[in-house]
């Protein structure tokens, strides 16, 4: 018997509390079966739920630090939360914070408490890092309206177009944003079978050189396939909202970090939005924000959109050729249905395969379609783009498939009363999706097997240099 030895404490991490949450209310496990699953004590867990309240408050604002394992709380809280809440105002005032104004204020608030205080530099980081404070611009670039269409024949009005309102910016400092609903796991003829759907925020600059990492809104806080998954690593961001859309909260979120990004680079950027998007309060300081004109009354026409109608439909088509790219080949080594197989989609696998199709949008085609809507210089007129349909499947009824959410309409509406039960029921079908997480040697051994079956089977030039890259990647976490 070891009497030196001490047990070895495994805390979890906020998004790790959450799903522990989530596994207690969706499911009949108990205490003591979720404490197994996540390799922790039964009193973890009790305590987890106890304070349930905080825990999701803490979640829901944003501002935490979900891969956070403890939160201590420091000795001088009330100097905290009064320098944190004059911080606010200064940056809604946009004056010029910093580091020593901050240290500054800290003991003045001190003083005004009657407190011994002396804020230090290691103090000023420590309160940045609790509370997700980032210095950012101190001028905002105010946001603008294009003009709406004239609604009789008469002169067209004084006030600028949008040509004219992002001239001043080049065509890689101007950003398109728009959100695309999903079905991620329908398949063709098979649409109302597989509702389950997903919102998907692009957003890219007018060369194409520059796509931003897309968010992706579903309706559950921590969904179940998510156990054991650094979320923070993932090609996308993960966000969630009871109608899972992009929420005005949401896109403030996605708005200020981007805002940091682009002062962190002393760039100034234009952003081309929809006319129902809300001006945040206060505006960003570093991104110039277009709202393009409403659809006038009675008129069928589309309404002009942010992001290039062809933009999105090659994105959906390439995500699409993925998924029945992976049900195809998974059906052709099973005997499972290409039904069932689509319904086993977790997911983390459509934020992959969101990530996957994303990336290979071509930056040719974002060009050309910021120039036919005037958002960068020169002309050109672009047709839909030609992605050949998968082989089986004629081109009328592909493009039928891919514009499958339109036609149906998908509205917003909330789920069904033990809707996400059923879903979480469908993601664990076929594996084990709460087993032991895969360890070092599994993936040093799953290389070594994708590897021999490049070596028979074949491969194009250059994909030994891509999983050389991988490979390096692997043994470098394994070390």
């Amino acid at each position: 018997m070891e009497l030196n030895g001490k047990k070895k404490l495994h805390a979890l991490s906020l998004a790790e509390k959450i799903q522990v949450l989530e596994m207690l209310d969706e499911s009949k496990m108990s205490q003591s079966e979720v404490a197994r699953r996540f390799q922790v004590s039964q009193p973890q867990i009790s305590r987890i739920c106890k304070n349930k309240e905080k825990l999701l408050a803490d979640w829901c604002s944003g501002t935490a630090n979900r891969e956070r394992k403890r939160k201590r709380e420091s000795k001088y809280s009330s100097i905290d939360e009064a320098l944190l809440c004059w911080f606010h105002i200064a940056r809604t005032k946009m004056w010029d914070v910093t580091g020593p104004m901050l240290l500054q204020k800290a003991k003045e608030l001190a003083d005004i408490m009657g407190q011994e205080f002396v804020p230090s530099i290691g103090w000023l980081v420590r309160w940045k890092r609790r509370n997700n404070v980032c210095f950012g611009q101190r001028h905002p670039a105010r946001a603008v309206h294009a003009p709406e269409p004239p609604c009789d024949k008469g002169p067209a009005p004084a006030s600028l177009s949008l040509p004219q309102l992002l001239k001043d910016f080049a065509p890689e400092n101007v950003f398109g944003c728009g959100e695309v609903v999903l079905l991620y796991k329908a398949m063709p003829g098979r649409e109302r079978e597989g509702r389950e759907r997903l919102c998907v925020a692009l957003c890219v600059n007018g060369s194409g050189t520059e796509k931003r990492k897309p968010v992706v809104v579903g309706r559950r806080l921590a969904p179940r396939c998510f156990f054991g998954v650094n979320t923070e690593a993932l090609p996308v961001l993960y966000r969630s909202s009871a109608n899972g859309q992009l929420t005005p909260e949401l896109f403030s979120e996605w708005l200020t970090d981007f805002d940091r990004e682009m002062g962190r680079q002393h760039r100034s950027v234009a952003l081309v939005l929809d006319a129902e998007r809300r001006c945040p309060d206060p505006e960003p300081a570093n991104i110039r924000l277009v709202f393009l004109p409403p659809r006038p009354r009675h008129d069928d026409s589309p309404s002009p959109c942010p992001l290039h109608p062809d933009i999105v439909r090659d994105f959906k088509s390439r995500y699409k050729r993925r998924l029945l790219g992976k049900v195809s080949s998974i059906s052709s080594e099973t005997d499972s249905s290409p039904a069932s197989i689509a319904a086993s989609i977790t997911v983390l696998d459509a934020l992959h395969m969101v990530a996957a199709a994303w990336d290979k949008v071509q930056p040719s085609l974002v060009e050309r379609c910021f120039r036919e809507a005037g958002c960068s210089k020169g002309k050109g007129s672009l047709g839909p783009p030609s992605l050949a349909p998968p082989r089986g499947m004629s081109l009328e009824d592909f493009w039928r498939f891919v514009d499958m959410e339109t036609e149906l309409a998908c509205p917003p509406a909330l789920p069904p009363a033990g809707a996400y039960k059923e879903e979480e029921e469908e993601e664990g079908e076929g594996e084990d999706l709460f087993g032991s997480l895969p360890t070092k040697a599994d993936a040093l051994k799953a290389l070594g097997t994708l590897r021999r079956w490049f070596e028979c089977n074949g491969s194009a030039e250059g994909v030994f240099q891509q999983f050389y890259s991988c490979e390096e990647e692997v043994e470098r976490l394994c070390c």
